[in-house]
């Protein structure tokens, strides 16, 4: 069982990579699944401009990167979407990403890690309604971190209790992706 953990903020200097690590490093000291860093800024998705809609292009897509970026997102079971919250909602980037492929998403879990003013929240309902188009099954365990509480000028100041919301989370996803595949 494989699965992905995307680093969905494509912008300079963001604090995404930062939380993808943390992340990161909890899943790997983790037996129970093969974890894997995604990172969107990487792929370099084009906007979405095909006259093909992309359920209906059977993953052949007219961009190498958009390609690329499937593929990635095919050999994983399950994700957890690290995803910053911009202007109440989500990153623009990652969400012109989500929309450029189809099948790649569909059935397969997710769970959610949000940053942001107010913790991300509003970016993970959003996201919530979006994954339910492909029938992603998310988790109810979130971590979502503020940015005036848990973060500081050297990086990450983490609250006591995020170790332990980040661990019920990973166990969550690992079970209900286990049921699934």
């Amino acid at each position: 069982m494989k699965i992905g953990i995307i680093i969905g903020s494509i912008r300079d200097d963001r604090k995404g990579a930062l939380v993808g690590s943390w992340v990161s490093g909890a899943a790997k000291a983790r037996d129970d699944a093969d974890f894997v860093v995604i990172d969107l800024k990487a792929f370099d998705v084009p906007l979405l401009t095909s006259a093909t809609v992309p359920g209906a292009a059977n993953r052949q897509y007219d961009s190498e990167a958009v390609t690329a970026w499937g593929a990635a997102i095919d050999e994983c079971d399950g994700f957890v979407f690290v995803t910053p919250e911009y202007n109440h909602s989500v990153p623009g980037g990652f969400k012109n990403a989500f929309d450029s492929i189809g099948p790649e998403w569909k059935g397969k879990t997710v769970a959610f890690v949000s940053y942001g003013a107010d913790g991300g929240v509003r970016a993970v309902e959003h996201w919530r309604q979006i994954t339910a188009n492909f029938q992603m099954h998310d988790v109810r365990a979130q971590v979502a971190l503020g940015l005036f509480t848990d973060f500081d000028e050297a990086g990450l100041a983490l609250q006591d209790r995020r170790e332990g919301e980040l661990a019920t989370l990973l166990d969550q996803l690992v079970s209900l992706t286990e049921r699934l595949c």
